[in-house]
């Protein structure tokens, strides 16, 4: 694989056009500009034609030029902040920024963003690119990109950088993770380009961080089987194995659908809210999901999830782990589920609340909440969540998950399972 070097300034990028991509071609959304040290936006006059309403809560869907607040997103508006990278993703751009003599102090916003280009999640576009790949055909080694990894966790930069950086500079979330086309029929992996050769689709593979467990890969894929169980949507996902025997957890993207792309937008972008420092309860969730998709199931589906996370032990419930997606005609829908897995938190908490309550969550407020929203069918909601996770040594066993996990998971679940 071959990355041309930059084609823009390294630094400073003073504007930006942002483009949307679905079925067809680019169309020119607006234009970021930098000037006073304040990011300025305006949609483009035939976009605004087309009424597709990208951040229909905190961004004005007219001609006005805009300016976001310096919080929650260092001055940009959320729709933007959804592409840039956080976790393993500024990890990648540290290292890349410094292997080149920068580092994140020297560069601005804009140039993040530059720096995603084309290969970020969901439909936006950002031109002209800092870095743009060719000659990406080649096979992905699964083996030499964890050593690399770790090569990133440990400090130094490893030869791979540049390829690391276009396999997951954009992503999001503190797991490492590289976005690639899978062929099931050959089980092939090559790299995740904007445009992928027939029989081949976008996939996310994520790797283990520094932290986790040896099995982490096995317990998110038994999370994975036990949620679709409790009538969650999920992505089609599986387990992968390394030449050398390594297994890791592998998600098809579902912001893409063969070479068609759909925006993406999360709960945090949406409402701006500050995922480390979060206000948001699952009412919130739930208002966001019928104000989008205008319908009950939607309410429905939020209270599920909430179910979900309050009875599986899913701490890290934050407002960038609930998304929906729109297509080019403007229809809104949550996306399907993602990272569900067995999660603490510093303080042993939610990181949503569930009516008000953070740390110990159950039946009454989820009951609570589907009586301020009318959900009707709550209770039947909530009994098929405890009942998937009551079978949670079975997908433990199925999935290769290590019986010091198992057992140490069921202890926690049993715990609440009576809530």
């Amino acid at each position: 694989m071959k990355i041309k070097r930059y084609i823009n300034s390294p630094q400073g990028t003073k504007s930006l056009n942002v483009f949307t991509q679905f079925s067809k071609g680019e169309i020119l959304v607006g234009k970021l500009i930098l000037e006073d040290r304040l990011i300025h936006f305006k949609y483009d006059d035939e976009f605004l034609n087309l009424h597709l309403n990208l951040s229909p809560f905190r961004l004005k869907f007219n001609n006005s030029i805009q300016v976001a607040d310096p919080v929650p997103f260092r001055g940009i508006f959320g729709l933007f902040d959804d592409s840039l990278p956080d976790g393993w993703g500024m990890l990648l751009l540290n290292r890349a920024l410094e292997k080149r003599g920068f580092s994140l102090n020297d560069i601005n916003i804009l140039d993040q963003l530059a720096y995603v280009g084309e290969t970020g999640k969901g439909a936006l576009i950002y031109r002209p690119a800092i870095t743009e790949p060719e000659n990406l055909g080649n096979e992905i080694n699964i083996d030499l990109i964890k050593t690399a990894m770790d090569d990133v966790y440990e400090g130094t930069t490893p030869e791979l950088i540049d390829e690391l950086m276009f396999l997951g500079g954009s992503s999001g979330g503190a797991r490492p993770k590289v976005n690639v086309g899978y062929n099931h029929e050959k089980n092939k992996l090559i790299h995740g380009r904007s445009t992928l050769p027939d029989g081949f689709q976008y996939w996310i593979v994520k790797f283990p961080s520094s932290s986790d467990p040896k099995d982490i890969a096995n317990i998110e894929f038994a999370y994975y089987k036990m949620a679709k169980v409790a009538g969650i949507e999920m992505s089609e996902s599986m387990l992968l194995e390394s030449a050398k025997g390594m297994q890791v957890f592998a998600t098809k993207r579902f912001d893409r659908i063969g070479n068609k792309r759909l925006h993406m937008h999360s709960m945090a972008g949406l409402t701006h809210d500050n995922f480390r420092v979060s206000n948001i309860d699952y009412g919130h969730i739930i208002d966001v999901a019928y104000q989008l998709e205008k319908n009950a199931a939607a309410r429905e589906k939020a209270l599920r999830r909430a179910a979900f996370n309050v009875y599986s032990y899913n701490l890290d419930d934050h407002s960038k782990n609930f998304s929906w997606l729109m297509d080019e005609n403007g229809n809104w829908s949550m996306s399907p589920a993602y990272d569900l897995t067995y999660s603490s938190t510093a303080i042993n908490e939610h990181s949503t609340l569930v009516n008000g309550e953070g740390a110990n969550p159950g039946r009454k407020q989820l009951l609570e909440l589907a009586d301020i929203f009318s959900i009707r069918n709550a209770n039947n909601i909530i009994n098929q969540v405890q009942e998937a996770i009551s079978y949670w040594p079975d997908f433990a066993a199925d999935c290769g998950v290590s019986k010091v996990s198992k057992n140490r998971i069921q202890k926690r679940l049993k715990s609440i399972s009576d809530k």
